[in-house]
């Protein structure tokens, strides 16, 4: 259980504030902070909103105020030590802001995280998580209805409708609750337009996010002797040949489940520097615990890890046969 008031005495008390999240942001986690902004600039206070990454393009329109910037070492380092709170959104492991990790973790400052993924680590003062929420963008949403800490409006109701619609897989995963479609309503009612806020971040990909896709596809390969898994490739020559970015990969692990039979879906994306791998699952086989073998983390049915000093072709194997063992393993 979250302590709401804790979390809005501490907004009151300060009034500076570094926002921040994971690398390759998806929605959920630029949704929140820009939510979380408005909050705090509503209330007077002053806030930054730097990111490791950029912000995928398919996600600037949530950024309407144009706050969120990149971090640069020499222009943003010394803000961390001159707010009053760093707060880290959608993400509870400092790794996962990168080059940001060393100024976060050295600052004295007043540090929070807000969070719904597991194996948290000890990196903040407060940790505000609870995993039963089926979004940051949902702690959020909580944070405005239970406090009163400011009025729920169109504004804060955009960027919370999108990192809801997005982590729930369009309010189909596991954790899509009535409460869910309760809150869905409300801010809908709010102004926010369901089907723009798809378009804009699911209909509207670049020519080279769809060749990409199809790379992705034709990579495509069944594994284990029951063909109960399936995993694709992306290799650094691809996403060069096509032009693609990294981000524009969101979601396509999600295509490994709709092959027929498929319990397990993985994708395996080379990096300039190691690898990745996504995880899905469908009912209780826990992907979670499958990444945090590999160093990574997240949800049961979702998680993923990344292997900075390792290459795609010495690991993918083990993983495949680790993720076989997880066929008979239950949460």
């Amino acid at each position: 259980m979250i302590d709401f008031s804790e979390l809005k005495k501490i907004i009151e008390d300060n009034n500076s504030f570094l926002l921040t999240t994971h690398v390759n942001p998806d929605a959920d986690a630029i949704g929140s902070e820009i939510a979380f902004y408005f909050i705090l600039k509503e209330l007077g206070k002053k806030v930054f909103v730097i990111n490791h990454s950029e912000t995928p393009y398919n996600l600037e329109f949530l950024d309407t105020d144009n706050v969120i910037e990149k971090y640069d070492e020499q222009k943003h380092s010394k803000i961390f030590d001159e707010v009053d709170v760093l707060v880290a959104l959608d993400f509870n492991r400092s790794d996962r802001v990168v080059r940001m990790q060393k100024r976060f973790n050295e600052s004295k400052k007043l540090k929070i995280c807000i969070d719904h993924h597991q194996d948290e680590e000890n990196f903040v003062n407060h940790f505000f998580i609870d995993t039963n929420y089926s979004a940051t963008g949902q702690i959020i949403y909580d944070l405005i209805t239970k406090t009163e800490i400011v009025k729920l409006n169109y504004q804060t109701s955009y960027p919370i409708y999108a990192a809801i619609m997005t982590d729930t897989g369009s309010f189909r995963f596991e954790r899509t609750s009535p409460e869910i479609h309760y809150i869905a309503a409300n801010l809908i009612q709010q102004g926010v337009n369901p089907g723009e806020v798809f378009d804009k971040i699911y209909d509207q990909s670049k020519f080279s996010k769809i060749r990409l896709l199809g790379a992705a596809l034709d990579s495509m390969q069944l594994f284990g002797e029951d063909k109960k898994i399936s995993y694709m490739i992306i290799r650094q020559e691809t996403f060069k040949k096509l032009d693609a970015v990294e981000s524009d990969t969101e979601n396509f692990v999600n295509y490994n489940l709709s092959v027929e039979g498929v319990v397990i879906g993985l994708l395996f994306i080379e990096l300039k520097e190691g690898f990745k791998v996504s995880f899905r699952s469908k009912g209780t086989i826990p992907m979670n615990k499958l990444a945090a073998e590999f160093g990574g983390g997240g949800h049961i049915n979702a998680a993923g890890a990344r292997i900075r000093d390792g290459k795609l072709d010495e690991y993918m194997q083990k993983i495949l046969s680790k993720t076989e063992e997880y066929l008979t393993i239950k949460k």
